[in-house]
């Protein structure tokens, strides 16, 4: 009887990587011994160091490719391997797209509990991205100190936090790179610190940049440990129209965070100089639609607006809208979609919790001349109750848009208590997107489309749109959630 193998740190080893984690890492097997390497690529045969030891796995940084893999290509950016930020550039575009479609076919089958045949049946392919580079409308730049004591910008090395130099990322826009190079040198000249996580000492943080795809404008905010007001004058004369026209800043202001956090922004953003808020555009051709967007800093808006202009297309497809309905556009932030519904629907309510963002989007409905869309501010599972109640609606449509945690608890119940006739589900996390899509497939819904889009080219990461139909006679329900809101009334 052979003895089984013990793999420790330092060990190095031969793999053939026969599939992809969660996060596009390679995944192979030493005598039976699962590894996780990090640039690997299905189809490689690799050399690798074992980095991690746990029960039953190890994580393995690669060393060597010694067979390439049909899928691999050369990545276009210098820092791609020590960099966290783009797990998928040594792999074909095309495998990529492949990759993604799985990613999400996996999560609904492990956690969601769908069938096979039933996947076969609601999948489609993923939706490519128009742009693989250059995509992104907003970033936001970690800032640190340099072996040499200088300040740097740049993103963190996977699962760590310290920083790889990258002023220019190719998933951002070309200005992003001469305007960080700017913002580093007068942290230079004017004896500007950068923070440092363990001694939470040092004033700039993060530089957060959002670019306008319609008009070109720039909106920058410096994410900082203090007060940063008397830097305005000079900061405006060093990086504003006036000394830069082609990057087009048109307004600054800077987030006071002095918490020992991941999050990002802390306090409001407050002014540097110029406008407070950008401008952009969403169209549709099929629909004849030009949304107007007003965005400020903390407001959620869609990174790449290239794919998201065919998701929310999608999402009108799959709404099937006659200028009839109600429709509840739940997590709706700055009314991105809510105002695409607005344009078939005959009432589009939009809930959200960030109050920026339900600023903005009445303003968005402003702006462009629509009366049939209002937004309220609050948890959607406390307001929509309430309205319902007060003002005796009932929802046929219901679009959810929710963060990576995906939706609460409490609103599923709410909106199978509503039983609308369709509810669109919008997730950029296929796990909770698979879970809660269980708990919904469990209260009468049947999951009848699935689709991915490549929101984020070149990463791990995947939006998908996905379609619930109600099947069932859900009578009871509603009359539970009216039982629940006379109670809370």
């Amino acid at each position: 009887m052979c003895e089984e193998r013990v793999f420790k740190k330092n060990d190095i080893v031969t793999v053939t990587v026969t599939d992809f984690g969660n996060d596009g890492e390679g995944i192979g097997k030493a005598d039976g011994y699962t590894l996780f390497i990090k640039d690997a690529v299905i189809g490689d045969t690799v050399s690798a160091r074992i980095m991690k030891v746990k029960k039953g796995y190890a994580y393995a940084r690669l060393l060597e490719v010694i067979t390439p893999s049909p899928h691999r290509t050369d990545p276009p950016c210098p820092v791609a391997r020590p960099c966290g930020g783009c797990q998928l550039q040594s792999v074909t575009y095309e495998e990529q797209l492949h990759f993604k479609r799985r990613k999400v076919e996996n999560a609904l089958r492990r956690i969601g509990g769908f069938s096979e045949e039933k996947l076969r049946a609601v999948m489609q392919d993923t939706e490519p991205s128009p742009r693989t580079l250059r995509y992104r409308n907003k970033m936001i730049v970690p800032v640190g100190t340099g072996k040499d004591g200088a300040p740097v910008a740049g993103f963190y090395a996977g699962r760590t936090h310290d920083i790889i130099p990258c002023e220019d990322c190719l998933l951002g826009q070309p200005e992003n790179g001469a305007i960080l190079k700017e913002i580093l040198g007068f942290m230079r000249e004017k004896g500007m610190s950068a923070y440092d996580e363990e001694s939470g000492e040092g004033l700039i943080r993060h530089v957060f940049l959002r670019r306008s795809r319609e008009s070109g404008e720039n909106m920058l905010c410096l994410i900082t440990n203090g007060d940063a007001a008397e830097y305005a004058h000079e900061l405006q004369a060093r990086l504003g129209p006036g000394a830069h026209p082609e990057w087009k800043i048109t307004g600054a202001g800077y987030s006071v965070n002095r918490e020992r956090t991941n999050v990002i922004f802390g306090g409001p953003v407050r002014p540097l100089w110029g406008k407070a808020a950008l401008e952009d555009a969403l169209h549709s051709e099929k629909y004849d639609i030009h949304m107007r967007y007003r965005i400020s800093p903390m407001s959620f808006y869609q990174v790449n607006p290239y794919i998201a202009e065919k998701m929310y297309e999608k999402v009108l497809d799959l709404a099937e809208l006659t200028g009839t309905e109600t429709v509840f556009d739940l997590y709706c932030g700055i009314g991105t979609i809510s105002l695409f519904l607005a344009s078939g629907a005959r009432e589009v309510i939009g809930v959200e919790i960030v109050p920026d963002a339900v600023k903005n989007a009445a303003e968005n409905a402003a702006l462009n001349g629509l009366s049939n869309a209002r937004f309220l501010e609050g948890k959607a599972e406390e307001v929509v109750p309430a309205l319902m109640k007060r003002e005796n609606l009932r929802a046929d449509v219901v679009v959810v848009d929710p963060p990576r945690k995906g939706c609460d608890e409490t609103l599923l119940d709410t909106i199978t208590g509503i039983a609308p006739e369709k509810l669109i589900y919008v997730s950029c996390d296929p796990a909770t997107l698979a879970r809660d899509l269980k708990r919904l497939t469990g209260c009468g819904y049947d999951l009848t489309f699935v689709k991915p889009y490549d929101q984020f080219a070149m990463t791990g990461h995947v939006e998908v749109v996905s379609l619930l139909q109600r099947v069932s006679n859900t009578r009871e329900r509603m009359i539970t959630l009216d039982v629940e809101m006379e109670d809370h009334s």
